[in-house]
């Protein structure tokens, strides 16, 4: 770890000529060629639909102020610091009661510190909020180098309690901020209060394939996993690309605001039973924009796909923590979630939402504030 601890005191502060430029680049999008028959269309089936596109690129040329939008982040105390030789950004909550628990807010891609933006008031009375950018997200950029993956993270995550001067904390986690949690609290059981999960039915994809599958399923609960794991592979073509070829998706995520939109917003449909929502439905419009706009400004499209190469080239084992409290809330929940991924009942506290999906504390804050609130009362 690099000897250096300073915490160094951080504000946003995008300078006016990149703001400019972001609303010029907007105002000259170069959009593709109809397809004929398909240029009203709304379903999600070829991706993002050009017309709802060209609207929300449109609202975030004229209507979405990002000063206000950083205003509001630089609300929040935030610092920067150097470990293991790379910069990392971290946003720190401070509660005004002495005795509030340390809770460290684990998010992954295509989220941001942003993600948990309007979870921290709901959680001032009880916690201490950190939420550290992993490498190559928000601020925690650019990257030093190759070969920033989950254990490195992790690792680093626990210097940087260790720097706030809290040697117990908690821990929250959704997508590969799951995994940092579930590593923390498997190599720091000493120091990990308990962990909470935010979770949703995606996960059932790698059941059978990173996931053991459970001994005594059904010949039909196992063709139903089939049938989730196909539609849900329809949605991972950026997980290909991410994992394999992060350069050549890179250039154009730095260089095009509008594929960087397209890129982002995408993944935050979600897919109600018979139907779906748009983003702007499933999550606060301004939010969104303002998670997506700071990819833009930290040119960090390119740099946290990076993340993915390495977690696929890096032949991690997967780590079960023993002896830490552990805790699940999985939104838009499936029947076989749990008969899946907790067949043995081992998580002590599960909670099951038909609300939400892949970004609980942007869809269903409310929701995930009480449930991760009633986890740490109860082993507290």
């Amino acid at each position: 770890m690099n000897e250096n601890n300073a915490l160094t005191p951080f504000s946003i502060d995008i300078p006016q000529v990149d703001v400019d430029d972001l609303r010029t680049r907007l105002a000259h999008t170069r959009w593709p060629h109809p397809v004929p028959g398909r240029e009203d269309r709304t379903d999600f089936s070829r991706g993002i639909p050009t017309a709802y596109l060209k609207e929300l690129a449109e609202y975030w040329r004229d209507g979405f102020d990002w000063r206000v939008q950083e205003a509001k982040l630089n609300e929040y105390q935030q610092f920067t610091t150097v470990v293991d030789g790379q910069r990392f950004h971290l946003l720190h909550a401070r509660s005004a009661n002495p005795e509030a628990t340390p809770l460290l807010l684990n998010h992954g891609w295509p989220g941001s510190f942003v993600e948990y933006q309007r979870l921290i008031p709901l959680l001032a009375d009880e916690f201490h909020v950190v939420i550290a950018s992993p490498p190559g997200f928000g601020f925690s950029t650019p990257l030093s180098g190759t070969g920033w993956e989950l254990a490195r993270t992790t690792d680093a995550f626990a210097e940087i309690m260790t720097r706030l001067g809290y040697e117990r904390f908690a821990a929250h986690g959704t997508d590969m901020g799951s995994g940092i949690t579930g590593r923390l609290a498997a190599l720091y059981p000493e120091r990990v209060i308990g962990t909470h999960i935010g979770a949703d039915p995606r996960l059932l994809g790698l059941v059978g394939v990173k996931f053991p599958l459970p001994d005594g399923l059904s010949d039909d609960e196992i063709a139903e996993l089939e049938a989730v794991r196909i539609a849900d592979a329809a949605d991972h073509g950026y997980l290909l690309m991410q994992n394999h070829r992060p350069d050549t998706i890179g250039a154009a995520l730095a260089d095009s605001p509008v594929g960087q939109l397209a890129w982002i917003a995408e993944k935050f449909k979600t897919r109600p039973i018979g139907d779906h929502r748009m983003p702007h439905e499933s999550v606060d419009r301004d939010q969104l924009l303002t998670n997506v706009t700071l990819y833009w400004f930290t040119r960090s499209g390119e740099s946290s796909a990076q993340f993915y190469y390495e977690a696929e080239h890096s032949e991690l084992d997967f780590v079960m923590a023993s002896g830490v409290p552990s805790g699940w809330a999985v939104f838009d929940a499936h029947p076989l979630i749990r008969r899946t991924m907790d067949p043995w009942k081992a998580v002590g506290h599960w909670s099951e939402f038909t609300e939400g999906g892949h970004f609980p504390a942007m869809e269903e804050t409310e929701l995930l504030a009480h449930d991760i609130r009633t986890f740490f009362r109860g082993i507290s």
